[in-house]
This record gives C-alpha cells, sequence and structure tokens, in this order.
C-alpha cells in the first residue's frame, strides 16, 4: 500500500511519508485529503463562525519583522482601547447575531496583568452571553515576564476572571531556526507548546496554527505539524482537552520589513500544504480554509483539499490586513453561505468548539441586498 492508501485506510504517518507528499503530484495528496476529511467530518456540511476581531492594543515591544500593525508607545498612532470602546466593538458584534470575540494585541508593558483581569470581568459582567477567547502565548509570555507568575497561575486568574480560550496566533513555524530568522524575539517554539499546554490542563479553548511563506522548507513545515500532533496527543490523552481546530494562511510580507527577505507562498503551497496537514492531524478533525489570505475563491477550492470549515466572519481585522495591505477585513453572513453553497455544501453556524448551533435559511440570506464581494480599501 502506497502512503497515500494508507493515510486514507487510517495509518498514521511517519515524517518520511509526510516527506513524500512534496513530491507527490498535487492532485492525488488532494484526493487523499478530502477522502480523510469526508471519513472524518460531516461529508454534506461545511461549518463558519461569527464572531469578531478586536485589537485591544497595538503597542508592542517584540518587533516582529513580520508584523505591520504593532507602534511603540511613543508613535503617533499607538493605542490601547478603553474598556467602553471594547465594549461597543462587542455590542456591534451581538447587533448581527454573534456571540464571541477573538482579542489578541501587543506585547505592551504598560498593561500590569490587573488590567487584563478587569478587562474581563468587565467584559462578562456586560455581556455574560458572549465567549472571551483572547491573549494569544506571546501575549501570556509577556505577562510572565512582567509578573513572575507562571502561565498556570495567569490562566487561572483569567479563567476566573471570565477567560473562555486562548487563540491560536504566534506560532507560525515552530522551529526556532526559521523563527530566529524572522523575529528574533518571537515567542520560542517550546513556549508556545508549554503555554498552550497549560491553557488546555484548565480545560480553556485553544486553536492550533500555522503560517507558511517564511522561506522554510517541506522539513521545517512537517516538523511542525508533527509538534501540534504530539501536543495533541498529550493534551487529548492528559488533559481530556485537546486544539479544537487547525487554522493554516500564508505570510503576508507587502508593508513588512520582510518584504524582498521572504518569499511568502503561492495558492499552489497552500493547498498542498492544506493537504499534507489534514493527512499529517489524523487526531484534529477540524480545519479551515482561509479567505482572508488566500480569497474567496481559493477557499472554495480548499473545501477539496482538506478544509471543512470556511473560518469566521472576523467582522474586523487589523494584523493580517496590514501586513497584506489590503482590506479585507471582514466577511458577511451572506458572503460565506454564497461561496460555501457555490462549492457544493451545506452551511452550518458553529460554535468555536465546532458544534453546530443552527442550519441557517439559505434562500433567505441569499436574497438579502448587500453586495457579494468584500469592500476593499
Amino acid at each position: 500500500m502506497d502512503v497515500l492508501e494508507r493515510a486514507v485506510s487510517g495509518e498514521r504517518l511517519s515524517e518520511a511519508d509526510l516527506l513524500a507528499l512534496y513530491d507527490l503530484p498535487l492532485p492525488e495528496v488532494a484526493a487523499a485529503a478530502h477522502a480523510v476529511r469526508l471519513q472524518k467530518t460531516d461529508p454534506r456540511v461545511v461549518t463558519y463562525l461569527i464572531d469578531r476581531n478586536i485589537n485591544y492594543t497595538n503597542v508592542c515591544t517584540v518587533a516582529c519583522g513580520f508584523c505591520a500593525f504593532y507602534r511603540t508607545k511613543r508613535q503617533k498612532d499607538a493605542y490601547t482601547l478603553s474598556f467602553e470602546e471594547i465594549g461597543r466593538k462587542v455590542e456591534e458584534l451581538m447587533a448581527v447575531g454573534g456571540r464571541r470575540i477573538l482579542m489578541q494585541g501587543g506585547v505592551n508593558p504598560d498593561l500590569p496583568l490587573d488590567w487584563y483581569l478587569e478587562l474581563l470581568r468587565y467584559l462578562k459582567a456586560h455581556y455574560p452571553e458572549v465567549r472571551v477567547d483572547a491573549f494569544s502565548p506571546e501575549e501570556i509570555l509577556g505577562l510572565e515576564r512582567l509578573t513572575g507568575l507562571k502561565a498556570e497561575a495567569i490562566l487561572e486568574k483569567m479563567k476566573e476572571a471570565g477567560l473562555d480560550g486562548l487563540p491560536g496566533a504566534g506560532a507560525e513555524i515552530l522551529v526556532d531556526e526559521v523563527r530566529l530568522k524572522a523575529a528574533p524575539a518571537r515567542i520560542r517554539s517550546a513556549d508556545w507548546v508549554r503555554i498552550m499546554d497549560a491553557a488546555q490542563a484548565l480545560g480553556l479553548y485553544t486553536l492550533a496554527s500555522m503560517v507558511i511563506g517564511f522561506g522554510e522548507g517541506p522539513k521545517e513545515r512537517v516538523a511542525h505539524l508533527l509538534r501540534i500532533r504530539e501536543q495533541q496527543d498529550r493534551a487529548l490523552s492528559v488533559h481530556k482537552n485537546g486544539f479544537s481546530g487547525f487554522a493554516l494562511w500564508t505570510l503576508q510580507v507587502e508593508n513588512t520589513r520582510l518584504k524582498g527577505k521572504a518569499p511568502g507562498a503561492t495558492a499552489h503551497e497552500y493547498l498542498r500544504q492544506l493537504s499534507v496537514a489534514r493527512l499529517a492531524l489524523d487526531n484534529l478533525p477540524n480545519h479551515q480554509a482561509s479567505w482572508p489570505t488566500m480569497g474567496f475563491k481559493v477557499a472554495q477550492a480548499a473545501l477539496y483539499y482538506g478544509a471543512n470549515d470556511f473560518g469566521s466572519t472576523m467582522l474586523e481585522e487589523n494584523v493580517v490586513s496590514a501586513a497584506a495591505g489590503h482590506g479585507r477585513t471582514h466577511a458577511t453572513v451572506r458572503q460565506i453561505v454564497r461561496h460555501i453553497v457555490d462549492a457544493g455544501f451545506t452551511p452550518a453556524e458553529r460554535d468555536p468548539l465546532y458544534r453546530i448551533l443552527r442550519y441557517p435559511d439559505v434562500e433567505a440570506i441569499l436574497s438579502e441586498k448587500e453586495p457579494l464581494e468584500l469592500p476593499l480599501a
């Protein structure tokens, strides 16, 4: 049996097996990935999420070479949102039927741990029905250094204050040689995994992620996937709570210091990597397509390359769009539903844990009067 047949039959692939996938014809790898996707998730359904990204501050001391969003505290456009400003953004989300915020910012040394705890208490007091998935491992590491506390203690305090989970940001490629070239001060691989493990031990939501295009090769990409798979094995066995999904996107460098230094990744590379990830991560059933970095058409294709989820509306996205130099910051429910239906699937609204909340009235949604395409700046 060849490597693709073994993958479809449910056999776990080795590092050598996964490396071999990069030399096989992409249509064959895609067919195997799609076959596995159909086995692991409802073959008729593609899910999506209504949520909002809120970037509470853009002040950051990490200064990643691939980030065009961060500012030093002395720059004129540096900001930290007030609790009331964040609350208004939550209310705008609730007005369109969303009940989850994904909140991230920079590593801002002027914000003490109590500020974060007070923010969480404020949000839960005013919007108890809204999930708060916030503060990437990089931000938690920053608080470790600021307070002298370990991630476990910080996250326990945050959970008591109302935190529901951690975003998957900051993983990029979990190979330190790659990370050091792109962002010398960036969180190291072991710390990212350690902090995610601490969150999983507390029963918090976590997401696994990957960003390709730093100039890494198949060996580094496979090493990343194996590290995610290993942590998922551990989390499910020890904590009974692992990553709820996997999100892959491509590095955006247009407005960053890495422009001309990092190659980024093509749609062909993205689709192959998505298929390889589906075949590698046999313990992680939910894989997202990335319309913000790849556009709607490639995201539709991704539904036949291993993805079973179309991602979220986001409503607001400032980090990736700042690096990319485009205004693709959000999608409407109608846009997402239309593209799922046109790809041949049944759309279903989900929560962050991939539990289906409802099947929308497709006919009613598609008859609404609003633009089909994303607004671009």
